[in-house]
């Protein structure tokens, strides 16, 4: 029998060594139930979006449509065809209300036999946003999504349309998916609390000799799972856990890993909701962009051709307009399926790809050894395809197409101007009689004599005066002061006029003339803001070539010791593509300007190949969303759900914001509802002189309201 003493101190130590062990079970236990509740909040949280986006989005789409099948009888103050046209919207899944109403906001149908408030004004908390409205206009409230549109004759307005669509049905089919999930949480919590019970009478039982034992067979899972449970957290959804354990830790990390399934299955499902055609399926422009990106760069010095087909139906509005829009999208599905049909079959088993760019414009994408015979066979077959008759709605409906195919690399080596020989080609078949296809050549491209013009106008027009530097302020959204402005190169020439940016810029980086035009841009901007209050910038633009010549770090050096400007007020702007012309040289040229406090910002962020990998790699403190997203984001769900995530992107990166080309009111609402730190676009204030800029900074009020101009 062993000493009391001794018998005492080895129950203290198994009392200490249970407790280390139950109180370190006992946290991985939280934890995993912590990474349980999250999981689901984030789960709630996309589903709701995602129901909220597509009954808003749909609720649009029927709007417009009633609103166009509504502009005779509100007209002709048809009663009779108004009814019968809301009744029939009333009959569609999830509407709880259609109000049909005059351009003062009154009532004339809702659907019912008695109208009970015919030629009543409408005084719902929604009504007077969606009698104001200029187009489609969602409003909700935490039972309905309201949807309205207005009823015009061209420039006339005769009233507008309301549906009110009820979120009871995907707010019921959220909560049970939502309950679906907490309960095998729950469960899962359940087993491990039961599992840790067994296991702390096991360690009572077998003493000190099995702890170590105990340890090796419980923390270590423990441990994996939490891993597993924080690489999810970080976006890592798909995690790989395997057991052939027959017992509860066994079961357990099987549920975490078929839990990890299936957020990774929501995850593509939200990724193809952002990178597909609802329409079609095929994928979308931004999806395509990312593809042809990533083809090209394979294909990059290995001589290996590719394709680019530019297809545009012929006369498709027609379609529309006599068929309606229900008819053209039967017909748009029908023709997407029998490119992607033609071109498989040219593909002869190598790489093949089509997308809807959107409208009726389709592109597709072929590679192998003949790939021009590939390209031209699949032209040949569309166009053959299309002789024959679409059966919609029981007619028979005849459409011609007009292809245009640009080659890589013959005609050009990047996906912009792939896409932009693409277009041209198109446009050609399109010029010469419709129904047909064209190659590009170089022949097609009618900029090139103008863009020799212009290269010997532009040599001189510094020195003469003609080139000057404007600013664009830049603001911050939560404050709504201006921090500083964008520095914007203008052209304005005796014979020609305002020659657009574009135009003469790409003239510049084509004939090297934007070193010259870049070094001087970079001395007058960082002199003009010496002018400007303290802690404002300004923000110059880097092109690709200065970038390439190696040497933009002692220039940016020089101009701030000439100029005396705190290298913390000037930020340089380049583009994506730009550092993907040489990532490892650009990579330290950007970290040598960084380290003279110069700040960076990648400019039209989201066009480019970019991804999250290459953002982490390339040293930048700003993104600047590209315009094309920010002008859609009101009216296109894909772009607004872009848009959401380049912001959550960049910040979980610490990375700074800003909004191009804002141009309405709604769209900085937006903006700083997701949480953007800064925009600039007309909407904020245009282009100015530094002496303008430099009043607009100390008086922001000063700035002129409600430019809508669009331009560059």
């Amino acid at each position: 029998m062993m000493p009391r003493g001794l018998h005492q101190r080895f129950l203290l130590a198994m009392a200490a060594t249970l407790a280390v062990a139950l109180l370190v079970l006992g946290a991985a236990w939280v934890q995993q139930r912590e990474s349980h509740r999250e999981i689901a909040a984030l789960s709630r949280g996309s589903l709701q979006e995602l129901a909220l986006g597509a009954l808003r989005g749909r609720g649009e789409a029927m709007a417009s449509l009633l609103a166009d099948a509504l502009t005779n009888p509100v007209y002709y103050f048809d009663l009779l065809a108004v009814g019968e046209i809301a009744r029939s919207a009333l009959a569609q899944r999830d509407v709880a209300y259609v109000l049909v109403f005059d351009a003062e906001g009154r009532i004339l149908h809702d659907g019912s036999p008695d109208i009970p408030g015919f030629g009543q004004p409408m005084q719902d908390a929604f009504a007077f946003e969606a009698v104001g409205t200029s187009g489609a206009h969602a409003q909700w409230s935490e039972q309905v999504v309201d949807v309205s549109h207005p009823i015009q004759i061209g420039d006339e307005r005769l009233g507008g349309v309301r549906i009110g669509l009820s979120l009871a049905g995907p707010m019921r089919i959220e909560a049970e998916a939502v309950a679906a999930l907490e309960g095998r949480a729950r469960q899962a919590s359940e087993r491990s609390l039961l599992l840790l019970a067994v296991l702390f009478t096991l360690l009572v039982a077998v003493g000190l000799a099995l702890t170590h034992l105990v340890s090796r067979a419980l923390v270590r899972p423990i441990r994996d799972l939490a891993a597993a449970a924080r690489a999810m957290e970080a976006g890592q959804y798909r995690v790989q856990l395997t057991s052939e354990r027959q017992d509860e830790i066994g079961e357990l990390i099987r549920a975490f890993g078929r839990m990890s399934e299936s957020v990774d299955r929501h995850d593509r499902d939200i990724r193809r909701i952002a990178y597909g055609d609802s329409l079609t399926g095929l994928p979308n422009r931004l999806a395509f962009r990312e593809l042809l990106d990533g083809e090209l760069n394979q294909r990059k010095g290995s001589g290996e051709g590719l394709a680019l087909l530019f297809v545009d139906l012929d006369d498709f509005k027609r379609i529309n307009d006599t068929l309606g829009h229900d008819a053209g999208d039967e017909v748009l599905a029908q023709f997407a399926e029998r490119i992607r049909h033609c071109v498989e079959i040219a593909a002869r088993g190598q790489t093949s790809r089509v997308a809807r760019f959107g409208g009726d414009e389709f592109v597709a994408l072929l590679t192998g050894a003949e790939v021009r015979d590939a390209a031209a066979h699949a032209a040949e077959g569309i166009l053959t395809e299309l002789q024959h008759p679409v059966q919609v709605h029981g007619r028979q409906v005849f459409l011609g197409a007009s292809v245009g195919i640009t080659l890589f690399p013959d005609d050009a080596t990047s996906s912009a101007v792939l896409l932009k020989n693409g277009d041209i080609a198109m446009y050609q078949a399109k010029v010469a009689g419709k129904n047909c296809y064209r190659f590009y050549s170089k022949a097609m491209d009618q900029a090139v004599e103008r863009q020799v013009q212009l290269e010997g106008e532009l040599r001189g027009a510094w020195e003469r005066g003609e080139l000057q530097v404007l600013y664009q302020p830049i603001v911050a959204l939560e404050s709504g002061q201006p921090l500083g402005a964008e520095a914007l190169l203008r052209w304005q020439h005796p014979r020609l006029g305002a020659v657009p940016p574009s135009v003469f810029i790409d003239v510049a980086e084509q004939t090297g003339l934007i070193d010259a035009l870049g070094q001087a841009v970079l001395a007058r901007a960082c002199a003009d803001a010496l002018r400007w209050p303290d802690g404002s910038f300004v923000s110059v633009n880097v092109s690709a070539r200065q970038l390439r010549a190696g040497d933009l770090a002692e220039q940016v050096r020089r101009v701030l010791d000439d100029t005396r400007l705190e290298p913390s007020r000037l930020h340089l702007e380049l583009t994506e593509t730009a550092v993907l012309g040489d990532e490892a040289q650009a990579i330290a040229l950007l970290a040598r300007l960084r380290a003279m406090g110069v700040r960076i910002w990648l400019d039209d962020f989201g066009t480019g190949f970019s991804g999250l990998s290459h953002l982490r790699r390339v040293p930048v403190d700003g993104v600047k969303i590209d315009r094309s997203f920010i002008a859609d984001m009101l009216r296109d769900p894909d772009d607004l759900a872009l848009t959401s995530a380049i912001i959550a992107m960049a910040h979980s990166l610490g990375i700074t914001v800003t909004g191009e080309g804002v141009e309405a009111q709604g769209q900085l609402d937006m903006l700083r509802e997701r949480g953007c730190d800064h925009a600039q676009g007309f909407w904020l204030g245009r282009p100015m002189s530094t002496t303008e800029l430099a009043l607009h900074l100390n008086d922001p009020a000063s700035r002129p309201t409600g430019a809508m101009t669009s331009g560059t």
